[in-house]
């Protein structure tokens, strides 16, 4: 018998885990499959963004989680690329790694990506698991194309820069009919809306998905002529953003 419903009894597979960590407060057992519970509860080598979150999410999990027999490698954008590799020992010796990202899934937008990278070099069984993903339920939920979409990140701070890449963004959506999704520093929030409505044409659609699965969840889709002339207030919360004709 395999470990897909991974039942107790039963040996965890030697593999690296990606595991998706929520994006809210929400309880994890409301966002993430049985499967993934079972296989946090188990797993005793964890690569992770952060330590404290990562510490907070397994306790979420469950509480009887002993956090004291885990090993954890902090992988975060100041990792050096040499050290990567050294982290997969655990599992070159037989034992099941995961991933976990701060917020939603490894390896999007994520510095996982480089150990699932060099794990694939080594050729060790990866193993995605299904979880919440703020780019995927955003552009799910903001009535735009899902056909072809481009995630972009965090748009650059200095202003040419920026300048060029919200043009780059409006060719992309009128010629290729190409969703585009980035993301801001949350006390930045309102300030983009301000930018995209006062630089944009008023008859591009805006989405702004915030809180997403969370108590104070919004997706709101409007024209930028909307949102110009609209009172929000979204300082401070996880926002993701979405351009679309």
């Amino acid at each position: 018998m395999s470990d897909m419903n991974c039942p107790e009894s039963e040996p965890v597979l030697p593999a690296l885990y990606l595991f998706p960590v929520g994006l809210s407060d929400t309880p994890a057992a409301d966002v993430l499959p049985q499967r993934n519970l079972q296989l946090l509860r188990r797993v005793r080598y964890f690569a992770v963004e952060n330590l404290r979150s990562a510490r907070r999410f397994l306790k979420s999990v469950d509480r009887s989680i002993d956090i004291g027999s885990i090993t954890f490698f902090e992988l975060d954008e100041h990792t050096r690329a040499a050290d990567i590799p050294a982290m997969l020992e655990p599992l070159e010796n037989g034992n099941p790694m995961g991933v976990l990202s701060e917020a939603g899934c490894p390896a999007i937008a994520d510095p996982g990506a480089d150990l699932v990278a060099a794990a694939q070099r080594r050729g060790l069984p990866v193993v995605p698991l299904v979880g919440p993903s703020s780019i995927l339920l955003s552009l799910m939920g903001s009535g735009f194309n899902g056909q072809s979409f481009t995630f972009r990140g965090y748009l650059p701070v200095e202003s040419g820069a920026r300048s060029r890449v919200l043009k780059e963004m409006q060719r992309s959506i009128d010629r290729d009919r190409c969703t585009q999704i980035f993301i801001e520093t949350p006390y930045r929030n309102n300030r983009l809306i301000s930018e995209l409505a006062r630089v944009l044409p008023g008859s591009m659609s805006l989405c702004v998905a915030s809180d997403v699965t969370g108590s104070d969840e919004s997706i709101i889709t409007r024209p930028l002529s909307w949102w110009a002339k609209a009172k929000y207030d979204y300082a401070k919360r996880p926002t993701i953003f979405l351009l679309y004709n």
